[in-house]
């Protein structure tokens, strides 16, 4: 079915999902579908991309519902949801990934062999679809790059489409792990945006080193929140910024504990 569509000169959109699906997500299918004939959507908890035995276990798995979401959505969407032993076998591993250092930052210094796990599947999954178009959050900026260059090192023929972070009204990015937040947790969570916020006005006027001291001093003064890291960096090498340049573009990166719901985030500099 899907060779077919090559034949008839419509392209193949994809999406790949952990399941668990919000707003987030149906915002990148949507785009795919305005643009493609089909989407396909895989909704696969990936062993291989947690670090964290206990993180694997709770996460929301709601593929019933997840199913419904999507035909609710459109009938053009095709949903490949295979078993752990359908796409690893026998051997439950992730291959290993040189991706010219975007690994070794932020998450690769928290998150221990996560990028080689994310790299198995996606390249797995591009391999099974055949997708002309795939579509990711930046909400996960530095898996969109290793995507990017995933796809430009194996030759992989697939369109990466980066997607707007997609936001609750409050500010908060959509994320599965949302579902997880205790109420408490969840009215505080905001201060994450609204911190990036303000560290992108004070970029405009102050270093790097000033802005990541003044965002620590938030997020200490913080009961509920607990700061794991905030960066400042090249949005394409993703090397922590040392000297402001006027031909690149800068990203704030941060990820925080709500308890032990560990969030993520980042915006745009300039």
């Amino acid at each position: 079915m899907l060779d077919g569509l090559a034949l008839k000169n419509q392209t193949l959109g994809f999406v790949p999902t952990m399941g668990a699906l919000h707003e987030g997500h149906l915002s990148l299918i949507d785009k795919g579908l305005q643009e493609n004939a089909k989407m396909v959507v895989s909704i696969f908890v990936n062993p291989t991309q947690f670090d964290n035995a206990s993180d694997l276990k709770k996460y929301p798995r709601t593929l019933e519902s997840d199913i419904e979401m999507l035909k609710s959505l459109s009938e053009d969407i095709l949903v490949y949801a295979p078993t752990v032993e359908d796409v690893y076998g026998d051997a439950i591993a992730s291959e290993t990934f040189d991706f010219d250092g975007l690994e070794h930052q932020m998450e690769g210094k928290f998150r221990k062999g996560h990028f080689d796990g994310v790299g198995t599947i996606v390249k797995r999954l591009f391999e099974i679809v055949k997708p002309d178009f795939a579509y990711f959050g930046e909400k996960d900026f530095q898996q969109l790059r290793i995507i990017q260059k995933l796809v430009e090192k194996h030759n992989l023929g697939v369109t990466v489409v980066g997607c707007d972070i997609f936001r609750a009204e409050d500010g908060l990015a959509m994320s599965s792990r949302n579902q997880r937040l205790t109420k408490e947790h969840r009215e505080v969570a905001p201060f994450i945006f609204q911190t990036l916020t303000a560290a992108k006005a004070h970029f405009g006027t102050e270093n790097a080193e000033e802005v990541t001291k003044w965002v620590e001093e938030q997020f200490k003064k913080h009961e509920l929140l607990e700061l794991e890291y905030f960066t400042i960096a090249d949005e394409e090498t993703l090397q922590p910024v040392e000297t402001k340049e006027k031909s690149k573009s800068y990203r704030a990166f941060i990820a925080v504990f709500a308890g032990d719901i560990r969030l993520i985030d980042n915006i745009a500099l300039n």
